[in-house]
């Protein structure tokens, strides 16, 4: 099952285990505990700490296996066989119960040895998930760390009826003793400030204890991203590990950090800008850039969005339903065949926008109807999704299918709700940005898909992001950046300069926008674009303090 490769660097890390652990294994005798009682084997084989057992108990879950310290605490039980994103949390499993140390703070550690218990999570993954190995990690370390705590790592395609019948219809999901507790992805330091107020609480100090900042930038959208393809100098890679090598990168440099939290409220103190987070705590900076990305579109009706790369699975064999005709829906239902009994398609208009190439393949499929001219209305069941309603758009009658499970593929939405007031935005919701990622707010500054730009791909992102430093700093060191220039102006400065024919700038010699604060010059000539102009400036230096925010 492993090959040479991957069982020599196992054997590598496992030199790291200072305690002998335990796999013990109950199975079923179907294919799939054959598979993992073959992955145990294989493991335990590559170490003399690790041996392998099989489970007599009869009343626990099958296929199963925990992972334990001899003769310790069985705090860990994966539902499934750990491969794909998952493989990565079965070692980090494996080496912190034999002893290996997290990689977390002192202060993480001891919250999580103080929590009381009993803390018995479920958690319902997919192995193609990418959202749940985090997820998984951060339950694991509890339960390793503390007694009271117990986890069960569930495959949702592997028992398909368990998930359906306690509504599982997106991954990760967890559960606590029995009873809902989070879903979505969510860091270790979110998941113990849920289980502990206390945490919160010193968070929220901790945070709000912090001077005023020179630049703060608000971000961290790529994460949520599946897979990314064609990335200069990388074929495919996802968002996780993405964010991990910016976040790698961001941490030699004096750049603070601060994980998982959302901006609620911005406004304008004085000269300063005041940010109240979702748990409270508020922070000050001169200068704000804004890039929080964007989010999928959701219904504005009731149910669930899901994530076909990471639910799909948990649809297997069952009836479905992609609601939007774009690239994203059509592929979506593509991939979707191969995995569901049936595939309906609502698209709002009379034809699909999708390539050309794609609505050809989905045409293709057997098992896949499209209906022009649907729009969604209802979704409706009783523990679980059960029909889907639409506006039949040509005869005005609203019909049902019966579904299983919709998959919302719908466009995109900026994740810009917590400017609404502070600065303009478009008819779509983006920050209304200049080329220089200006907007009408003076020291608010944005980059990325949460602004005007067009083409909402990662590399523009990055490029408007490398922009977007360059005035901040300028207005934040010496207060005289670029004055904002809000969209809605643009037109009029471009009308005003035909108007009065205003001679080419004698410094780029092309006819370009007047500077706000002086009509008769350029932008590239105004004092926040040139020393030249300033002969008793200093050269511009960067701020000492900056800090990102990523949530």
């Amino acid at each position: 099952m492993l090959d040479a490769n991957i069982k020599a660097q196992l054997q590598s890390y496992f030199t790291k285990l200072r305690r002998p652990i335990v796999l013990k294994a109950a199975l079923d005798g179907s294919q799939d505990a054959t598979n993992i009682e073959a992955l145990l084997k294989e493991v335990a084989e590559l170490s003399d700490k690790i041996s392998y057992e099989v489970e007599s108990d009869a009343s626990v879950r099958r296929p199963s296996f925990t992972v334990a310290p001899q003769g310790g605490h069985e705090g860990i039980r994966f539902a499934c066989l750990p491969m794909g994103h998952e493989f990565t949390s079965f070692v980090l499993a494996l080496l912190q119960t034999g002893g290996h140390p997290a990689k977390i703070s002192d202060e993480e550690s001891r919250q999580i040895a103080a929590l009381k218990g009993p803390l018995n999570f479920e958690v319902f993954i997919s192995l193609s998930c990418h959202n749940c190995p985090e997820v998984v990690q951060a339950l694991d370390l509890i339960s390793i760390l503390n007694p009271n705590a117990t986890v069960t790592v569930i495959d949702g395609a592997l028992f398909r009826e368990e998930a359906a019948g306690r509504n599982v219809m997106a991954v990760p999901t967890v559960f606590l003793n029995g009873q809902s507790f989070l879903s979505g992805r969510r860091e270790l330091s979110e998941i113990l400030a849920k289980l502990d107020t206390s945490v919160a609480e010193a968070a929220q100090a901790s945070i709000s204890a912090k001077a005023p900042f020179d630049v703060l930038v608000v971000g961290g959208q790529v994460n949520e991203t599946a897979d990314i393809e064609n990335f200069t100098s990388i074929l495919k890679t996802d968002g996780t590990a993405l964010a991990g090598n910016f976040t790698a990168h961001l941490k030699s440099y004096d750049i603070d950090i601060i994980t998982p939290h959302s901006v609620a409220k911005i406004e304008r103190e004085g000269d300063m800008w005041r940010l109240v987070l979702e748990n409270g705590s508020e922070l000050r900076s001169k200068t704000i850039i804004a890039a929080s990305g964007a989010r999928w579109k959701q219904l504005e009706v009731p149910g669930v969005a899901y994530c076909p790369h990471c639910d799909g699975p948990l649809f297997k064999g069952k009836r479905v339903a992609v609601v939007g005709g774009g690239n994203s829906g059509v592929e979506a239902a593509i991939d979707l065949a191969g995995i569901a009994s049936s595939v309906v398609l609502l698209q709002r208009g009379s034809e699909l926008t999708a390539d050309k190439v794609l609505q050809e393949k989905l045409l293709s499929l057997p098992n896949v109807t499209v209906k022009y001219r649907a729009s969604t209305s209802k979704l409706t069941g009783s523990n679980k999704l059960e029909k889907l309603f639409y506006l039949n758009r040509e005869t005005g009658e609203t019909e049902s299918i019966d579904v299983d499970g919709c998959f919302v593929q719908i466009g995109l939405k900026p994740n810009t709700e917590w400017l609404d007031g502070a600065v303009e935005l478009n008819a779509y919701g983006e920050v209304a940005v200049s080329d220089r990622c200006t907007t009408s707010a003076p020291g608010l500054f944005a980059a990325g898909d949460c602004t005007s730009v067009p083409y909402k791909q990662i590399v523009i992102a990055l490029g408007e992001g490398a922009k977007a430093p360059d005035d901040t700093i300028t207005f934040s060191l010496k207060g005289d950046g670029p004055a904002p220039v809000p969209i809605s102006f643009v037109a009029h400065l471009f009308a005003q300069r035909l108007k009065e024919r205003i001679p080419p700038c004698a410094m780029c010699a092309h006819s370009c926008l007047p500077s706000p604060r002086s009509p008769s010059s350029c932008w590239c000539s105004s004092p926040a674009f040139t020393s030249s102009s300033r002969p008793n400036a200093s050269p511009p230096v960067w701020p000492t303090r900056s800090r990102i925010i990523s949530g």
